[in-house]
């Protein structure tokens, strides 16, 4: 089991990358439940000016995406930003390296779908990732025994946390990291982009 370190002053801050092509209540249904499940301060939604695993195709200018995410993310706690535009990173081993030290009096914990810990192997730089900071995988609709086999979850299995444990993740020593069963949102950028494209609006509505 991870070992709890000393709670330093500052906030508990949980992040939330994509490219939010586009927002949708999924991401609200996260941030909402990473807020109170982690016991969080703040949810930031990072979105990407440009995914390096998702083709440039499709993708809906930076702008309207952010402006899209902001919309949505109403509240003081959840906060939709272009953080990886302002810092110019590409990579979220990168961003981290940045904000920990633009940041360094605050918590950080990354929270990602079952879906992405499938596909965590193929992040740069992905185990030194796990050991930069706590993660928190929320459970999606028919990725979880995939998500829980993969190669990430194999490799560090000896760092998984307890779901009961939860809210004390993001003050372990990493590697550490919990994957929370949810009640399941079934909103998908892919479908909502797809429901979009049939109606005749395209997809940077």
């Amino acid at each position: 089991m991870p070992a709890l370190r000393r709670s330093p002053a500052g906030r508990r801050i949980g992040l939330l990358g994509g490219s939010f092509n586009p927002a949708h209540g999924g991401h609200m249904h996260v941030s909402e439940r990473a807020l109170e499940r982690l016991r969080l301060d703040e949810v930031w939604w990072l979105v990407s000016p440009q995914n390096p695993l998702k083709p440039s195709a499709g993708m809906a200018p930076l702008r309207v995406r952010l402006a899209a995410a902001r919309k949505l993310a109403t509240g003081p706690r959840v906060k939709a930003t272009d953080i990886e535009r302002r810092l110019g990173t590409r990579y979220a081993v990168d961003t981290l390296e940045s904000l920990f030290a633009e940041f360094p009096d605050d918590r950080f914990v990354w929270i990602m779908g079952a879906d992405n810990l499938i596909q965590a192997h193929r992040w740069k730089n992905w185990r030194r990732m796990f050991r930069m900071l706590p993660i928190a995988v929320f459970a999606r609709p028919s990725y979880c025994l995939r998500a829980l086999t993969a190669k990430a979850a194999r490799r560090f299995a000896r760092a998984r946390v307890r779901a009961s444990r939860a809210g004390d993740v993001v003050a372990m020593q990493p590697p550490a990291w919990v994957f929370l069963r949810e009640r399941l949102h079934a909103a998908s950028a892919t479908q909502i982009r797809a429901r979009r494209e049939k109606r005749g609006y395209g997809q940077t509505d």
